[in-house]
């Protein structure tokens, strides 16, 4: 009889630990759809955005310069707060934060749209931050798949917001403030979804604190460390300065805002597939120089086509840059699990990374309008993408080997 009853036991613990863990898989991907929609639906409203309330291609810039300064600025403190009060506790006020965010974007005035757009900066660089030390941590045999997952879920729902802005905004007659405040419809379902999760959680806390114990590794002195946060530095710059700016290069070659907001679409697109099969390839392989190496051709050929290119053959540099995009984000994120040791050192990892890496993505969009109101071209911009691509490179060949942060060969500085 005892017997039955544990076999009994045994199997409903199973049940609840299989419908646990997807209920986890189910929350991190609506968590995920929200860290890039707010953010990728600006870049074919700028043109509407100027018009509406008449500001410079410069303070266009900054509309998606603000959330990049908020992740470097906020995203060192996200581990220390998760290590405190718990990864799901604050993801989840993250999530609340930035449907707040969304709102107040979408208010009339100059004021609300960049004091939003703040907010919703920082509320999404705590996912960007922790969804890379909450997989390692969930899922520590399984870190390339559910990367995939989770970039495939971010980039999809990109590419959807970039490509459906402008009908919502004309088509639907809600306007650009509309086309951005749609978004906190999202948002406000994943609150559910994830409160669904956290219900269903069994947070090891133990492992957490031995993870806390093992994690003295002094990350701003590491060479590794550094060249990490470089390459995510360089791939967010590229990616920011396209969002922002390529719909608007592309008129400059005589698409109008429809084609070109469609463009950008493509490109997000194209990066998709690969921000699931990258990580899953890279999981498996001891150093992914070979792939490091695939990215920077993908960039120097899309920006050369841009730059030098046939007109006719625009969507075949666009998709170049989009397939490169997907080998550089995905690279950049499996870094983090890759280069660390436990669920700790790869939220530290990200943490810093991602504070530097996107202070210096932040100067990209500002930087390439300021640069295009003094000239009056893009030529100059891409060429400084031309360089990035190499320097990216350079830092990725060094962060593709195969060691530990902290070990004798990750050379301390």
């Amino acid at each position: 009889m005892d017997q039955v009853i544990k076999k009994e036991n045994k199997g409903r613990i199973s049940t609840v630990g299989k419908y646990s863990v997807l209920i986890m898989i189910v929350g991190i991907v609506f968590i995920a759809a929200n860290l890039r929609a707010p953010l990728t639906s600006v870049g074919p409203m700028v043109g509407f955005i100027k018009d509406d309330i008449n500001i410079s291609n410069t303070m266009a810039g900054m509309i998606t310069t603000l959330p990049l300064l908020s992740f470097a600025l906020f995203s060192p403190i996200v581990p220390k707060l998760g290590q405190k009060y718990g990864v799901e506790l604050i993801i989840l006020g993250s999530i609340v934060f930035l449907t707040v965010g969304i709102a107040i974007r979408s208010l009339s005035g100059v004021a609300s749209l960049y004091i939003g757009t703040a907010i919703l900066g920082l509320a999404i660089s705590v996912g960007n931050v922790l969804l890379p030390g909450l997989i390692k941590r969930e899922f520590p045999k399984r870190i390339g798949l559910m990367t995939g997952v989770y970039s495939i879920s971010m980039n999809l729902f990109g590419a959807i917001a970039s490509g459906v802005s402008v009908p919502i905004a004309l088509g639907w007659r809600f306007g650009w403030k509309g086309a951005l405040g749609i978004w906190g419809v999202l948002s406000f379902i994943s609150i559910f979804f994830w409160l669904l999760q956290m219900k269903h959680s069994n947070v090891r806390r133990d492992t957490v604190h031995k993870e806390k114990a093992d994690s003295h590794v002094n990350l701003w002195s590491s060479a590794l460390a550094w060249q990490v946060t470089l390459f995510m530095g360089l791939q967010s710059m590229f990616f920011y300065v396209l969002v922002a700016w390529l719909p608007e290069i592309l008129k400059q070659q005589g698409l109008n805002s429809s084609q070109s907001g469609l463009m950008l679409s493509v490109m997000l697109l194209a990066l998709l597939p690969f921000t699931f099969i990258v990580p899953v390839i890279a999981g498996r392989m001891s150093g992914q120089r070979s792939l490091v190496t695939i990215t920077a051709i993908l960039f120097l050929i899309g920006t050369f086509g841009l730059l030098y290119g046939s007109s006719n053959l625009i969507i075949f540099w666009i998709i170049a840059l989009g397939i490169g995009g997907g080998f550089a984000f995905s690279l950049s994120m499996m870094f983090f699990g890759l280069r660390t040791r436990n669920a700790q050192q790869a939220a530290e990892l990200s943490g810093m990374a991602q504070s530097v890496g996107y202070l210096l993505a932040a100067i990209g969009p500002t930087l390439f309008g300021f640069i295009h109101d003094a000239t009056n071209s893009w030529t100059i911009p891409l060429l400084i993408l031309v360089g990035a691509s190499v320097l990216l490179f350079i830092f990725g060949l060094s962060a593709a080997k195969d060691r530990y942060i902290g070990s004798t060969n990750s050379q301390n500085i």
